[in-house]
């Protein structure tokens, strides 16, 4: 039975205007936390995470229920950096398999067209859109993408390592960037946390946290 996969294309906003220096920590970044998604896969699976058309990347999943997880844990960990750090993201969902070769950009098939087209033909406000005919999982990224747009670099900090499935406590967090657990606490909160984790859950087909 042929499985499905999801593709995620993204490419830096306002590149042109980013020190070398600061687009090479970007990458670094999404490449760092590309790495972390291919262990919420089990057994774990490489995201193939490449870099592409200067600015652009590209994500494979093998789980495409992973798909709007893994790309707000992206956005997350970009905005941690800074605020001058910011990424447009399309996903397409389709059937497919793993890449032949660890370089996405000689990959191709239905869901990889339907990433890149979505991505090149996205518009502002948005950011953050899935392609396809599935109208309530489109509503969900484009609600997804209208409150993530708005995380502070702290929120997006405190946020980066709970959306990791089987997340990491308040406290953990707070002990790993040396803060108080209240704070961690009212970045998560201030950020929709709660409710972004019940979305997550239930695209998953998990119940959400009582």
């Amino acid at each position: 039975m042929p499985k499905t996969i999801a593709v995620i294309n993204g490419d830096l906003v306002k590149s042109s205007s980013l020190p070398d220096a600061r687009l090479a920590k970007a990458f670094l970044t999404l490449e760092a936390a590309a790495a972390e998604i291919s262990q919420w896969h089990s057994p774990a699976v490489s995201t193939a995470f490449s870099r592409n058309r200067g600015d652009g990347w590209q994500v494979f999943l093998a789980d495409p229920r992973l798909a709007l997880r893994a790309a707000l844990y992206l956005r997350a960990a970009l905005r941690a950096q800074g605020r001058d750090l910011a990424t447009r993201m399309a996903v397409g969902i389709a059937e497919g398999g793993p890449p032949e070769t660890p370089d996405l950009n000689s990959a191709t098939g239905p869901a990889y067209i339907a990433a890149g087209h979505a991505l090149d033909t996205m518009k502002a406000p948005v950011e953050l859109r899935v392609a396809g005919e599935d109208r309530a999982l489109e509503a969900v990224f484009r609600l997804a993408d209208h409150l993530s747009r708005g995380w502070t670099q702290k929120q997006a900090a405190a946020l980066t390592p709970m959306l990791a499935p089987g997340a990491a406590t308040r406290a953990t967090v707070a002990a790993r960037q040396q803060v108080t657990r209240q704070a961690v606490g009212q970045a998560l909160r201030s950020a929709g946390y709660d409710a972004i984790n019940d979305a997550l859950r239930m695209i998953e087909g998990e119940e959400p946290r009582k």
